[in-house]
């Protein structure tokens, strides 16, 4: 096996949170190309059915499960179901997650926070739990949560603190994942994103432009990221390529972190 065949994932099959748009369309793209099949999650059937009809021009198979899993009860279903109707399931992509709301701390109810915390963090729980379950029934597979820089700094001049709370979490529960299930043959690791330009973070940009030049101008290279730039990162933790990777955090953020 050369170099190149070992980022290959010919026979893999890839279930990914909010994979139709942003990160989550970009990696389960970039996945296909590399050779996996490709299960889908997102809130629009619409927009489920674009991105899968983009896998298959890439030659691979790809299912659609609508749901917000943002609701525990509808997140544990929906593993469920992945796993009855599509599995057996080789790498699980935690993707979804957001920031949506700019309110002080002072300001946040409870339920509100409860929302946020169960958007960003406990998604990630209830699909290791159950998807990554079957994993370690047959003793392999691959999970990537999607962090963020914000689970290390607290952003400037923005407020729902939720996020960076949540993030922080997510990155540790990687971490305390991946201790218990080394030996059990699955991989757990997380990409911690800067400032890319995904479709929110457009939105963002037009309602806050002020945020958006503040963070750009701490950024070592000078620009925020496209969210193509993710596709290659979780490809690789996905593949044989990392077989000896696990625990880790993998910042993505132009340098920015740096400073």
């Amino acid at each position: 096996m050369n170099v190149l065949d070992r980022f290959r994932l010919d026979g893999k099959r890839l279930f990914i949170t909010g994979g139709s748009r942003g990160f989550g369309r970009v990696i389960a793209l970039a996945a296909a190309e590399a050779g996996a099949d490709i299960v889908l999650n997102a809130r629009d059937p619409e927009a489920l059915a674009r991105t899968a009809d983009e896998v298959r021009e890439r030659g691979r198979e790809a299912w659609t499960f609508a749901a917000d899993i943002a609701q525990p009860a509808a997140c544990e279903a929906l593993c469920n179901r992945v796993l009855a109707e599509a599995g057996p399931i080789d790498i699980l992509v935690n993707n979804v997650g957001g920031r949506n709301l700019d309110v002080a701390i002072e300001d946040t109810d409870l339920e509100t926070w409860q929302s946020f915390i169960d958007l960003n963090l406990t998604h990630c729980f209830i699909c290791t739990r159950i998807i990554g379950g079957a994993m370690l029934e047959r003793g392999e597979g691959r999970i990537i949560n999607i962090a963020s820089i914000s689970g290390f700094v607290a952003n400037r001049g923005i407020g729902g603190r939720h996020y960076e709370t949540a993030k922080a979490a997510v990155i540790h529960f990687t971490r305390a994942t991946a201790a218990d299930w080394a030996p059990r043959g699955v991989t757990v690791n997380a990409i911690c994103p800067g400032l890319f330009m995904t479709e929110p973070n457009l939105a963002w940009a037009k309602k806050h432009p002020e945020v958006i030049k503040t963070f750009v101008s701490a950024v070592p290279m000078g620009r925020t990221g496209e969210p193509d730039e993710i596709g290659p990162l979780a490809v690789y933790l996905a593949s044989p390529a990392s077989s000896y990777v696990t625990g880790a955090a993998f910042v993505i953020d132009g340098g920015y972190t740096l400073w």
